[in-house]
């Protein structure tokens, strides 16, 4: 098995060698995981990635060739308490699920610290207390039509509306072969050339001119190279919901960057507030205040936002609404900022657009954004293409 998956990488052009091969398998043979395969997938990384850029590709390679796999055949596991509980987590039919009432913005928060003030003990199944499992607004691995998600990973139902913990997402890869080259022709479309910088490209019908005007003795003319003038600013969410459209936006962002010579790019969670960060592993300790990146790039940059818009109402209209943080401004407070900043802004959104009227917080956006909103499929990049050229 670990030669085929090591075959598996190196098809993927991730630089590993068979001295690490070696020593992923002496790791093995001294117990030092489970037969857990996140645990293998751990161990795994940290010996045959030398270098956190192909961290993306390693992740990409490793889900592949262990697609459907739940644990390594002939390691021991250790089942831990917390799996078992989830394990006897209610499954809610649909009529169970539509007697569950939301709570609403203040009491959901109300009754949070009401419950941490009582609370002494730890609780699952339950539908009271802060727990695992259960119907609890508060905890995880439940469900509640509107909570607070603490300690645990989201179970898929997407109904958190403030999450406490420390997430990880993972940076878009620029360098990703795209398989629709019709999204760079879209782009195309925003583009304008100028001619910049010093004069190394040759000039032909200059120098033909010249060379007839001076009797056929060589008159060499030089021009500046002809670039793409059009500046872009791309605020791009990830995480969550946007889990779900990652192949599409790597299309998109690898097409970009390989469009656009003047483009900067930023990352964001569900909404912008007032902070954003270019690198996903580096968000919490390298946060780039949004008020500078207002006085930092002019006007004559256009705008593209790309996210599903899909999120609780609270986190684009309430401060405090934000699901990782306290928010002193609301959600459309900074998106009205960046449209005033940069009139030519567009959204683009991966979800199907005959479903947009379903979510509140879509709504909303396109309103802010003046009906700027767009699928992102080919008919709708053009039509966002012709929108910032106007």
């Amino acid at each position: 098995m670990l030669v085929d998956f090591f075959l598996h990488l190196k098809a993927r052009q991730i630089p590993v060698s068979t001295k690490e091969l070696l020593a992923l398998l002496e790791a093995l043979q001294a117990r030092l995981v489970t037969a857990s395969l996140d645990d293998f997938y751990l161990l795994s990384r940290a010996i045959l990635v030398k270098d956190e850029a192909h961290y993306d590709r390693f992740d990409r390679a490793f889900g592949e060739y262990f697609k459907g796999v739940e644990s390594l055949p002939g390691l021991e596991a250790i089942i831990p308490e917390e799996w078992l509980e989830l394990a006897a987590k209610r499954h809610l039919s649909e009529e169970d699920r539509l007697k569950l009432q939301k709570l609403g913005y203040e009491k959901l928060f109300q009754q949070f610290k009401q419950r941490l003030d009582e609370q002494k003990e730890r609780h699952a199944g339950g539908s009271k207390w802060i727990g695992t499992a259960g119907t609890s607004p508060y905890g995880h691995g439940g469900y509640h039509p509107e909570g607070i998600r603490l300690g645990g990973d989201s179970v898929g139902n997407r109904t958190a509306i403030k999450v406490w913990e420390q997430r990880e997402f993972r940076n878009l890869d620029d360098r990703l072969e795209l398989g629709v080259r019709n999204i760079k022709v879209a782009l195309r479309r925003l583009r304008r050339f100028a001619r910049q910088g010093a004069a190394t490209e040759l000039d032909l019908d200059g120098t033909i001119a010249g060379t007839a005007r001076n009797g056929g003795w060589l008159d060499l003319h030089l021009r500046p190279e002809r670039h793409n003038a059009i500046k872009v600013l791309l605020f791009l969410d990830v995480g969550g919901s946007m889990d779900d459209h990652v192949a599409a936006c790597e299309e998109l962002f690898s097409a970009a960057r390989a469009e656009f010579k003047h483009l900067e790019h930023f990352y964001f969670h569900n909404c912008v507030y007032d902070g954003v960060w270019r690198d996903n592993h580096r968000r919490h300790s390298e946060r780039l205040s949004t008020w500078d990146l207002i006085h930092t790039f002019g006007p004559d940059y256009k705008l593209v936002v790309v996210g599903d818009a899909t999120m609780s109402p609270y986190e684009v209209d309430r401060p405090g609404g934000s699901i990782e943080h306290w928010n002193e401004e609301a959600g459309s407070v900074w998106l009205q900022r960046l449209v005033d900043t940069w009139s030519r802004a567009v959204w683009l959104n991966p979800q199907d657009e005959r479903y947009w009227h379903h979510t509140p917080s879509i709504t909303m956006i396109r309103q802010l954004f003046g009906e700027r909103m767009f699928p992102l499929t080919l008919d709708g990049l053009e039509r966002a293409m012709r929108s910032l050229s106007r």
